[in-house]
């Protein structure tokens, strides 16, 4: 049976508590040696990523049983229902790593691998991103709304770019050139979970970006839905959270976007 607001609201106030746990954790760690450790060149892990998920999963293993998991860290759990959590214990690694105070928790909910449910959780700035489908999009309470910007060429934009950016030509060089000229600006935060919440909040009006996981942008996705945006993969085609290119904008500026990529 398809999951009702009656069924997610109470789910929602769990992943709530759950992101503001973990986010304790993450802002605690920040006074501490984080333990980095390097996946690739440019691709870090900290300890305390391993204790956020940590936390996480065992507390959605304890509380759902029956849902699977999917975490950044290799965290998995099989259930036998038809909801899976798709969990970044630690959005901006590379920042965290460096003290640069732009990252998230992000919990997203799929049912039958469509997004029902997004938390995001901004522990620096203490901001809660969330959204039920169907039910709207919010920001500690109040309701999120994309931007009613009408053009590119007025538009504030974020990008991202991959891990292997140095060993492969398809590293969004190219379109990150060209769309910086024809925006009004581009900037690049470093936590693709924020950046979704902050094309629904209205603070930018569009992202763009390649080589993402499931667990990058579930819950943003969700959220930017239920703000009245609209996402695509880079050909404008339908986005799941399997599509690892994304666009997001307020749908304003989604064709013209779409056209600057190509």
């Amino acid at each position: 049976m398809t999951p009702t607001n009656n069924n997610l609201f109470p789910i929602l106030d769990f992943a709530t508590d759950l992101a503001y746990r973990a986010g304790s954790l993450l802002r605690a760690g920040l006074e501490h040696d984080r333990g980095v450790e390097l996946k690739g060149r440019s691709n870090l892990v900290t300890n305390v990523d391993r204790a956020s998920e940590a936390l996480l999963v065992a507390t959605l293993r304890d509380r759902y049983p029956e849902h699977r998991i999917l975490a950044e860290e290799g965290s998995t759990a099989d259930g036998n229902g038809a909801y899976t959590w798709l969990i970044d214990p630690l959005d901006g690694t590379n920042n965290y790593a460096h003290g640069f105070p732009f990252f998230s928790v992000s919990l997203g909910l799929l049912y039958n691998d469509e997004p029902v449910l997004g938390v995001i959780y901004d522990p620096i700035r203490h901001e809660l991103f969330s959204g039920v489908r169907g039910a709207g999009a919010r920001c500690n309470g109040r309701r999120l709304q994309v931007s009613t910007t009408p053009r590119l060429n007025a538009a504030m934009l974020t990008t991202g770019f991959p891990y292997n950016r140095f060993t492969r030509t398809d590293n969004n060089l190219a379109e990150f050139s060209r769309i910086l000229l024809q925006a009004q600006d581009v900037r690049r935060p470093g936590s693709a979970a924020l950046d979704l919440c902050y094309v629904a909040a209205g603070r930018t009006d569009g992202h763009w970006e390649l080589e993402l996981h499931p667990w990058d942008v579930a819950a943003g996705a969700l959220i930017l839905i239920e703000a009245g945006g609209q996402l695509s993969d880079w050909n404008g085609q339908r986005w799941t959270p399997w599509n690892d290119r994304l666009v997001a904008t307020n749908g304003a500026i989604h064709k013209d976007l779409l056209e600057a990529l190509q």
